[in-house]
């Protein structure tokens, strides 16, 4: 009976400490939403902002509604539309420039196309002829030269604030609908070379161009001899034909990987910085202090962060076609 007792006790205690502990747990949740509340809603997310600011417009934010082709939703995203911009703007822009070059008289370049012939000329003689070859450099310089001005300019639309502007007069000049094409467009990410998706298309031009560089060079069944050198013992390909198979594929999943990581990562640490601000707002319930970090700490952070970037947009730009340059090179003069 004692123990009988004893453990009815224990019982009640066990059942008095999880009511309690349940009770403290509703208090503490509902005590965090009247205090996100208190701030004006929802509590802030610093991962969730992140992610939707470098990320493709969402599934129930597409741009353009297209149907399903095979199971593939052909809907216009952000990151396709800044493709077809980047695109476009570059097109329009260097044809008109070297239209209005070649209508002269005499020839002689000036401004822009001054600052377009230079780049022309630093990507044929410093990327292109010394992988390449003289007898190649004409040939795979076009390929080169697009990647690189595409890339670039990508990279820098990437950095310019237009949707955050836009943003910033849909909220509090305009007041459009969630339903508009401007809230549609302000939904994801600018920088399209951030998507793997459009790293991985470039870098498969890249594969495709090797092949076609070394069939072109050597024929294309020497081109796949040449994978490996001649005159082994036969085990040794074994191990041989494996591993620069592998490397074939490596090659282009390296260029996708460097390209669009390097993008992101540097709109995440900036987006992670300026964050505190309302981080500490919110942890501290205290606007002077968030504005205090924000002075202080984010915003000189971010300006640095930035300058960064740009030496990276540069920097990424000049490494995937240079890269482009020596795996083609690579192709063409076969070295074991």
């Amino acid at each position: 009976m004692l123990m009988r007792r004893a453990a009815t006790d224990a019982g009640r205690r066990d059942s008095n400490i999880m009511t309690s502990a349940a009770q403290h747990a509703e208090d503490t949740h509902a005590a965090a939403g009247h205090a996100a509340d208190d701030h004006g809603g929802e509590a802030f997310d610093a991962g969730e902002v992140i992610i939707e600011h470098i990320a493709n417009s969402p599934i129930d934010h597409p741009i353009l509604h297209l149907p399903h082709l095979a199971g593939i939703d052909f809907s216009v995203t952000k990151h396709v539309m800044m493709l077809w911009l980047v695109a476009g703007f570059l097109f329009v822009v260097i044809t008109l420039a070297t239209r209005r070059f070649l209508a002269q008289e005499r020839p002689i370049p000036a401004g822009f196309m001054n600052a377009l012939e230079a780049v022309v000329q630093f990507v044929r003689d410093s990327m292109v002829l010394p992988n390449v070859g003289a007898k190649w450099v004409n040939r795979w310089t076009p390929l080169i030269l697009t990647l690189f001005v595409f890339i670039l300019t990508a990279n820098a639309v990437g950095m310019i604030p237009i949707f955050e502007v836009f943003g910033l007069l849909d909220r509090f000049v305009l007041h459009t609908s969630e339903e508009s094409l401007l809230n549609s467009v302000l939904h994801g990410g600018a920088t399209t070379t951030a998507n793997y998706n459009v790293t991985a298309a470039l870098a498969t031009i890249t594969f495709f161009a090797i092949i076609v560089a070394g069939s072109l060079a050597h024929g294309f069944i020497t081109h796949w001899k040449n994978l490996v050198p001649s005159g082994l013992a036969w085990p040794i390909y074994f191990l041989l034909i494996p591993i620069e198979v592998m490397g074939m594929f490596v090659k282009p999943f390296a260029l996708t990987m460097r390209l669009a990581a390097n993008m992101s990562g540097g709109h995440i640490a900036i987006l992670a910085i300026l964050s505190f601000v309302f981080i500490f707002n919110q942890q501290f319930e205290s606007q002077l202090l968030g504005i205090g970090v924000g002075a202080l700490v984010s915003v000189p952070l971010a300006v640095g962060v930035s300058a960064l970037e740009i030496i990276v947009i540069l920097v990424q730009a000049y490494v995937f076609t240079l890269l482009t340059s020596v795996f083609i090179g690579m192709a063409i003069h076969v070295h074991h």
